[in-house]
């Protein structure tokens, strides 16, 4: 992989969890790495760790963030939209808002930071888009109904861009990790807890128990899929959504 040594990318969402995983791998292997988000004090504390790090805040669903973003990069040739949330209601309790919030974070952000990004990756016909997508872009889950479609939505996203692009040397694709051991993975633990009144390794379980390997995903993996799409050995993989889940989604 030596081949990234003085390329740049940019990641969103770049200061925690698996994010913040992708940054550190990118950086290990030579790329100058801008991570984004919103709130300025993990973003430096992972900076401070790494010459090949560094920090710009911002906000992906606002285009203007996301230009800015991209222009304090530099042309990155590797965009790695991560940035996102969930929230978790039966669909009959989910709000119009609820939805609006889900496809802002979960979709708008990697349409404004790609959009953002081609204008200047175009000129150079040379790039990487990769979306952290997630299983619950490839299948259902109940009571995540308005993150469910979102993430299908990148999917899409994923396959249609990747299509109009094929004929440059810009590939598209989306990694889709199943429950993957992070601060949200964590939120979504506690509210099971809260909500149904069982224990920490129960609510855990019930988490795990759909991948057949019985535990979480490490965002490490999720960004091992991310430093080998980035190189120049996928570079006749683009459309594609890629499942790091155990074996959850085949």
């Amino acid at each position: 992989m030596s081949s990234l040594t003085g390329h740049r990318a940019l990641v969103t969402g770049g200061g925690t969890g698996v994010g913040a995983a992708v940054a550190k791998t990118l950086a290990a292997e030579g790329v100058q790495v801008w991570i984004t988000g919103r709130r300025a004090d993990p973003l430096e504390a992972l900076a401070n760790t790494s010459k090949n790090i560094h920090a710009v805040t911002g906000d992906v669903t606002n285009a203007d963030d996301c230009a800015r973003m991209i222009a304090t990069a530099g042309t990155p040739r590797i965009i790695v939209a991560n940035a996102g949330a969930s929230t978790s209601k039966p669909f009959q309790k989910t709000t119009a808002d609820d939805l609006n919030t889900m496809l802002s974070v979960n979709l708008t952000g990697v349409f404004n930071i790609y959009q953002a990004a081609l204008a200047q990756m175009s000129e150079v016909n040379d790039g990487r888009l990769i979306a952290i997508a997630s299983t619950a872009g490839l299948k259902g889950y109940p009571y995540v109904s308005a993150y469910v479609a979102a993430k299908h939505a990148v999917v899409g996203l994923t396959r249609s861009l990747a299509l109009e692009l094929a004929r440059t040397s810009i590939t598209v694709n989306a990694v889709c990790p199943g429950f993957t051991e992070t601060p949200m993975l964590r939120a979504s633990v506690q509210n099971i807890m809260t909500k149904t009144g069982r224990s920490l390794q129960e609510a855990e379980k019930a988490l795990s128990s759909g991948n057949p390997q019985q535990r979480f995903v490490q965002p490490e993996e999720v960004a091992d899929a991310v430093l080998w799409l980035s190189g120049a050995g996928a570079s006749a993989v683009t459309g594609q959504s890629i499942s790091i889940s155990g074996g959850e989604v085949m």
